[in-house]
Formats: C-alpha cells, sequence, structure tokens
C-alpha cells in the first residue's frame, strides 16, 4: 500500500507534490496545537466562555474570509496566497506561546483563522489548475496527506505537552516556517486566472452567486459536512455516555486518518472505474447516512462503543468516496475560471451548513436524552444523508454537474 501511494505521488509532477507535503505539514502544524488549546486557556484561568469565545473567533475569521481568500488566489497568484496564509500561522501560533493576555489571544485566533482562508482555497484551486486533467486522482492523494497529518499532529502534540504548551505552540509555529520556506523554494509560481483584471471584485462574487447550479450543488452537499462534523459533536458524545471516558474518542480519529491513508486512492480508483462522478458522490452521501443506522439500535456499553467505531468507519468510507470528485467538480463548475473564488464561496457556505447542522442535531441530541427517543437524532442525520445523496443524483441525472464551457 506504501509502495502504491508512493508510486501515485511520483506520478504527479513538482508543484503538486509540494502541495502533497504542505497539506500533511498544515494538518501537523494545526493539530498539533489546537486540539490542546482549550484545555490550556482553560488551566490559565478563563473563563469556559472566554475560552469558547476564543476558539470561535478562529472559526469565524477562517470562514467569514474563505470567499477573500479565494478572489486574492485568483488575482494575486495561488502560491503567494499559500506563503502568507502560512506566514500568518507563525505569528498566530508564536502569539499562542508567548500570552495568555485576552487582546493577544483574539488577535492570535483571528490570524490563525484568517490564515487557513488564505491558503485553503489557493492550494485547491493550485492542484485543481495544475492538475487539471487528473484532479480526481489528484484530491484523492491530496486526502491522503491531509489524513497523515490529522493522525500524526495530536500525537507530536500530546508528546510536546509533557514538557509545556509553549513548547507545542513553538514547535507549531515551527512546521508552518519550514512550510513557508518550502513553498518560497520549491512551488513555482502560478498566476491566477484573474491576474491583472481590472474588473471589480464584486463582479466575481456575483458571478459565483449567480451560478445557479454551483449553488445548487453547494446546497445538496451542505448535509454532508453536518454528517462529517459528527466526529467532532455527536460521536465523541456518545463515547463518553458509552465508556465513561476518552480512550474511544481517540480510537475514533485514528480509524479515520488511518482508512483515509491506506484506502483514499484504491477507492477512488474503484469508483472512479464503475460510475460517473455523480453516481460516486450520491452513493457515498447514502454511506454516510446510512452510517448512523446502528447507533438507533438499543445498545449499551461496549456494543454501544463498537456502534460508534462502526458509525465512524462507514462515514470515513462515505466521505472518501465524496471527497475526490466533489472537489472536482467545484473546479468543473467553475469553468476554468475564477477557481479560487469558487472554493472560497463553497468552503463559506459548507461553514454555514456545520454550523446550522450542529444547532439542529445537538437540539435533537437534547431533546432525545430528555423524551428517551434515543434514536431519533440518529435517524434524522441518516434521512438527511440520503436527502442530500437525492440532490445530488438529480443534478447528475439532469447533467447539470457535467464541466462548464471555458472561455
Amino acid at each position: 500500500m506504501v509502495i502504491s501511494t508512493a508510486r501515485e505521488f511520483a506520478s504527479f509532477g513538482r508543484p503538486a507534490r509540494v502541495l502533497f507535503v504542505n497539506q500533511v505539514g498544515i494538518n501537523i502544524g494545526f493539530y498539533m496545537l489546537m486540539p490542546y488549546l482549550a484545555g490550556h486557556l482553560s488551566g490559565a484561568g478563563l473563563a469556559v466562555w472566554l475560552v469558547g469565545f476564543v476558539l470561535g473567533v478562529r472559526n469565524f475569521s477562517q470562514q467569514g474570509m474563505f470567499i477573500v481568500g479565494g478572489t486574492l488566489a485568483d488575482r494575486l497568484g495561488y502560491k503567494l496566497m499559500i506563503m502568507i496564509g502560512c506566514g500568518l500561522r507563525v505569528v498566530g501560533f508564536c502569539l499562542f506561546a508567548v500570552s495568555t493576555a485576552v487582546p493577544l489571544l483574539i488577535a492570535a485566533s483571528a490570524l490563525t483563522g484568517l490564515a487557513g482562508a488564505l491558503f485553503n482555497p489557493a492550494a485547491r484551486a493550485y492542484l485543481a489548475h495544475e492538475e487539471a486533467a487528473r484532479k480526481v486522482e489528484a484530491f484523492a492523494l491530496f486526502n491522503v496527506f491531509y489524513q497523515a497529518g490529522l493522525l500524526i499532529g495530536p500525537l507530536l502534540g500530546m508528546l510536546l505537552l509533557g514538557v509545556d504548551f509553549r513548547a507545542v505552540s513553538v514547535a507549531a509555529a515551527g512546521v508552518f516556517a519550514v512550510l513557508t520556506l518550502v513553498q518560497w523554494r520549491f512551488l513555482p509560481a502560478r498566476a491566477g486566472a484573474e491576474a491583472g483584471t481590472d474588473r471589480p471584485v464584486l463582479t466575481d462574487w456575483k458571478e459565483a452567486f449567480g451560478n445557479r447550479t454551483f449553488l445548487a450543488f453547494a446546497v445538496a452537499m451542505t448535509a454532508s459536512y453536518a454528517l462529517s462534523f459528527q466526529v467532532y459533536l455527536g460521536l465523541p458524545l456518545e463515547v463518553r455516555r458509552f465508556t465513561g471516558g476518552e480512550t474511544g474518542v481517540v480510537a475514533l480519529f485514528a480509524v479515520s486518518a488511518l482508512l483515509g491513508m491506506v484506502g483514499q486512492v484504491r477507492l477512488t480508483r474503484w469508483c472512479r472505474a464503475r460510475w460517473r462522478p455523480g453516481q460516486a458522490m450520491a452513493r457515498g452521501l447514502c454511506v454516510m447516512g446510512a452510517s448512523f443506522l446502528p447507533l438507533a439500535l438499543p445498545v449499551a456499553g461496549a456494543s454501544g462503543l463498537g456502534a460508534v467505531l462502526v458509525c465512524g468507519t462507514l462515514l470515513a468510507v462515505g466521505g472518501m468516496m465524496v471527497f475526490p470528485f466533489e472537489m472536482a467538480t467545484i473546479a468543473d463548475l467553475a469553468g476554468g475560471r475564477l477557481i479560487g473564488t469558487y472554493y472560497g464561496l463553497y468552503n463559506l457556505l459548507s461553514g454555514v451548513g456545520i454550523l446550522a447542522g450542529n444547532l439542529v442535531s445537538g437540539a435533537a441530541l437534547d431533546v432525545a436524552r430528555a423524551t428517551g427517543l434515543t434514536a431519533a437524532p440518529w435517524l434524522l442525520l441518516a434521512a438527511a444523508g440520503v436527502m442530500s445523496a437525492l440532490a445530488v443524483r438529480r443534478l447528475d441525472r439532469a447533467a447539470r454537474l457535467a464541466p462548464a464551457p471555458t472561455g
């Protein structure tokens, strides 16, 4: 499996290979620090609501600025935005290391979020632009490196916590400093599709917002993000309910990451050999929805933990079926233009979907525990996956997910 992944990696050009390495580094640096930030701030004496506010600033600044970052990538170049984003992460993480003063924490959180808004759509747009003929394969391998960083980062962070949180922050900042240098030295400059244009930014945004097929696709896919986010919300709560501890949560993340690392490339090839992109995404969404059905069964204790792990496994497999085709479809719907803007807007809309999904699923979990209808939230999530699949299938049957004409 490692040899197969290495061969796939070598089959891409240097820009794509640098972007793959960049992504594993981004996740290593980010997940070294962020899972432990709340505990550090609470231990430093901050009120829980203030800890939540600091963390919320990061999410708000990232989600709210995605479309800005994507547009800047289209106009100023993909490489520049990736470098600036990584550089801002260095500053933000260093601020976390030096102080627990609330103004500095808010500034650090805002810079950390803005950094993601700059390099995230830029990296995806660069990859889609560079590997236009192999977008699906490129994004499949991209997810392998993404999952590798997700697995390695928290483990390194846990080890460094044995020193202190400052060591974690400095090490994470160091990772992003190295990434900044790597991009500068090895990533070729690529002008965005709108480089040098004097057209107003609002015109680009109006074009993206006016693309009805793109918006229909983004709305149809919203449920997938609400379902995926249950790895951070509903499933950890179930693990603690069944076991009273955190060990199962670690296993949940490890299973998801290892599946992505080991199976993503082969699963993408298997899906592509059998189905159109729209069909693969619809089937993946069905798997994601069905993953919650084991939790609707009357389980408890060890069997309950088993149901959670089965859910997490199926959820990961469904996401692996969807992700490469989803990323390629976004670039196709952009028609080769404004790719960064489209990725930025898509991320913004998916963030809204996560927020809405968290509110609905959280409320459903509260109501279920108060009424004893413990199966209801999971059946609701399963239904959401099926409805999302039907919406994507309808777009595919109408041939609306085919690449837009370029020009």
